[in-house]
C-alpha cells in the first residue's frame, strides 16, 4: 500500500521541483530593451551560412532591410519560411531585401547549429542572407525575443531606422487565411514614401532560447 501512495507522490514533488526551477531561471533572463521605434541601429557584423561576414553597412545602397530574427526549430519559423522568401522575392528587386538571423542557442536545439543553418537554407532555396548570432549580442542590441521576430529598417541617408517591429501577418496557420499583412503594407508605404500606420504588433513564435549567463 506504501508504493501505491508514495511513488506517485515522489514523483509529482520530483517534477514540481523542476518546474518551479525553469520558471525561476526564465524569471531572471530580463527582456532585451532592444531600440525604438525610429532609433537608429549600430552596425553588425555576422557569419552568413555561405561563410563569408555580412554587416548591416553592405546594404548602405538599399532603401531597407527586412530583419527577420528566426530559427530552424521553431514550428512558428518554419510555417513562415515560405512567406519570408516571398517578401525577399518580392521586395528584393525594389532595394528592400531580407535579411535573416539566427540568434537561438544551439545548445539547446541541435538543429539551431551553423551546419544545420546551412542545410536549411540550401533545402529551402533561401535567397537571402542567412546569418548566425553566436554571442546573441545583435538580437539583443534590437530588442528580438521570439522568432520569427521582425524589424524593418528604413535606410535614412546611410542610417537605418526601425519604422516597423513585430508579427509578418495575422495568421501563422494558414497563408491563405491572412487577413493583415503588416510587413508588406509596411515597407509598401515606405517605399511610396508614406509613413508607416501600424508600427507595432505583437511577434509571435518560440522565444530565444538564451544563453546561461
Amino acid at each position: 500500500m506504501k508504493k501505491k501512495f508514495w511513488v506517485p507522490f515522489i514523483i509529482t514533488l520530483t517534477l514540481g521541483t523542476l518546474v518551479s526551477a525553469a520558471l525561476r531561471k526564465e524569471s531572471t533572463q530580463t527582456p532585451p530593451a532592444g531600440y525604438p521605434i525610429g532609433g537608429t541601429v549600430a552596425d553588425f557584423k555576422l557569419k552568413n551560412v555561405d561563410g563569408n561576414v555580412v554587416s548591416l553597412s553592405n546594404y548602405k545602397d538599399k532603401k531597407g532591410v527586412i530583419v527577420v530574427f528566426t530559427s530552424n526549430h521553431c514550428p512558428f519559423s518554419k510555417a513562415y519560411e515560405e512567406r519570408i522568401i516571398g517578401l525577399d522575392k518580392k521586395y528584393a528587386a525594389q532595394g528592400f531585401p531580407v535579411l535573416a538571423i539566427n540568434s537561438n542557442d544551439a545548445g539547446d536545439y541541435e538543429e539551431n547549429s551553423f551546419d544545420n543553418m546551412k542545410k536549411r537554407a540550401q533545402e529551402k532555396g533561401f535567397t537571402f542572407p542567412y546569418l548566425q548570432d553566436e554571442t546573441q549580442g545583435v538580437a539583443k542590441a534590437f530588442g528580438a525575443t521570439r522568432t520569427p521576430h521582425v524589424f524593418i529598417l528604413r535606410n535614412d541617408g546611410g542610417k537605418f531606422t526601425v519604422q516597423y517591429i513585430g508579427t509578418i501577418d495575422d495568421n501563422y496557420q494558414d497563408p491563405a487565411g491572412v487577413t493583415k499583412r503588416y510587413v508588406e503594407d509596411a515597407v509598401s508605404n515606405i517605399l511610396m514614401g508614406k509613413p508607416v500606420v501600424v508600427t507595432q504588433t505583437k511577434a509571435v513564435g518560440c522565444a530565444i532560447g538564451w544563453k546561461d549567463a
